[in-house]
């Protein structure tokens, strides 16, 4: 995909990835595949030549970070938090087009003045945590963004034991776990979105088709 700037000229979307060493290759693809040219890096200052951010998966940020005592969090790291929390000022003060996922869902959370569940019951845990990506269902917010993404009740995949508690500023919850904590994050006036899921992996019958919220971040570039 590409689009005209001012001058007439052809514009491929760049679109900056910040992940975790190791972790990047199938955001890198995912980006790609929508005619995108991904900017991947690990901890990266803002790079303001991209039209667009997405914040990947990993593990746990600082409890600090949200007011709380640890409460089941991993070790975090320290210098990842504070790249990506700047990743999100810049990008949210320039109005560019967010995609958050997993944990980069969590990230613009707490950004916003949300906060986490540390860990989920083990009960819960079960069904959203494994070696492997474990599939449910969510249950989408009718009207909302990601039930015109992926319809009403997509199955999807998980890997965490964390999760979104009370919302940020600006932030509605629009999709959700059977067990009722929050899949889904939009924001009220900016294009920004969060996932609890890796839409980057996550193809199938029956399943949602993870590659429509890639498609959806480089469409908010074009608008």
């Amino acid at each position: 995909m590409s689009f005209q700037n001012y001058q007439g000229e052809k514009h491929i979307p760049k679109v900056q990835i910040s992940g975790q060493a190791g972790g990047l290759e199938r955001y890198i693809r995912a980006v790609e595949r929508v005619g995108a040219i991904p900017v991947p890096g690990i901890c990266p200052i803002p790079d303001p030549s991209c039209d667009a951010l997405v914040l990947c998966g990993g593990g746990d940020m600082d409890p600090v970070l949200f007011g709380q005592e640890n409460r089941g969090s991993n070790p975090p790291d320290r210098e990842r938090d504070r790249a990506e929390l700047a990743l999100a000022e810049a990008f949210l003060t320039w109005e560019r087009p967010v995609l958050g996922i997993c944990r980069g869902m969590q990230v613009l959370n707490v950004f916003l003045g949300g906060t986490l569940i540390q860990d989920l019951q083990p009960a819960w845990r079960v069904c959203h945590q494994g070696e492997e990506d474990v599939y449910h269902p969510i249950h989408c917010q009718p009207g909302s963004l990601l039930e015109r993404l992926l319809g009403p009740c997509p199955v999807v995949n998980s890997a965490h034991h964390q999760a979104v508690d009370r919302l940020g500023h600006d932030l509605t919850a629009t999709a959700w776990a059977p067990e009722g904590f929050t899949e889904g994050i939009e924001h009220s006036c900016l294009p920004v979105l969060g996932v609890q899921f890796h839409p980057e992996r996550l193809s199938g019958p029956g399943r949602g088709e993870g590659s429509a919220l890639f498609e959806w971040l480089i469409s908010c570039i074009e608008a």
